[in-house]
């Protein structure tokens, strides 16, 4: 199945953004030719180029805007990133962490390519989760499962900061509120690589 590639910034900004930045730019050489699909394609390291519509889904849910400090834990390709960076803009901020130092490289030579100097990517600590030292957020996206809400992520949330990631295959949302978190989840089922 295709992916729908084209869509008005007024009628659908995600897909707009989507469409601004070629996911085949972010991909293996052998996997090029099925940039147009709309399934997980493998980038190496156990790690996938998330499918597009679950990509459309998630950052539809994420709703981040203008402006916004994003981060983007388990960033793999960078893809994601990119789709976030136009869609915060240049007052903004997208920072995307991954652990694995190969995709990491791979990933900044891909969005070398692109003209968005408010977006970047390094290499996760391992053992702690995030980025708390550059945080608060606004948003965070989570792509890949850890069974639960971690703690160590709410923690990083902004007043008003929103955080989507799938706890057990379910997309899950999480507001920070004046009142504290709020959770819920979204209807549906979604297969991630696990979070390490």
């Amino acid at each position: 199945m295709r992916w729908r590639r084209t869509a008005s910034a007024a009628d659908d900004p995600v897909s707009a953004a989507m469409a601004a930045q070629d996911r085949k730019r972010f991909l293996p050489a052998d996997q090029q030719q099925h940039a147009d699909e709309d399934r997980a394609l493998p980038i190496g390291h156990h790690a996938t180029n998330s499918q597009p519509s679950t990509v459309h889904a998630m950052i539809t849910l994420l709703d981040p805007r203008p402006g916004d400090r994003v981060l983007d834990v388990g960033a793999g390709s960078g893809w994601t990133v990119a789709i976030l960076g136009d869609l915060v803009g240049p007052g903004g901020r997208v920072l995307g962490v991954e652990l694995v130092g190969d995709l990491v490289v791979r990933a900044r030579a891909a969005l070398a390519d692109g003209d968005q100097p408010w977006v970047s990517v390094t290499v996760a600590h391992p053992g702690r989760l995030g980025a708390p030292v550059q945080g608060p957020w606004d948003r965070i996206l989570v792509s890949a499962d850890g069974g639960r809400v971690p703690g160590d992520l709410t923690e990083q949330l902004a007043l008003g900061g929103r955080l989507v990631l799938p706890v057990r295959g379910r997309m899950t949302v999480v507001d920070r509120t004046e009142d504290g978190l709020t959770e819920h989840r979204v209807r549906g089922s979604w297969q991630f690589v696990p979070l390490r």
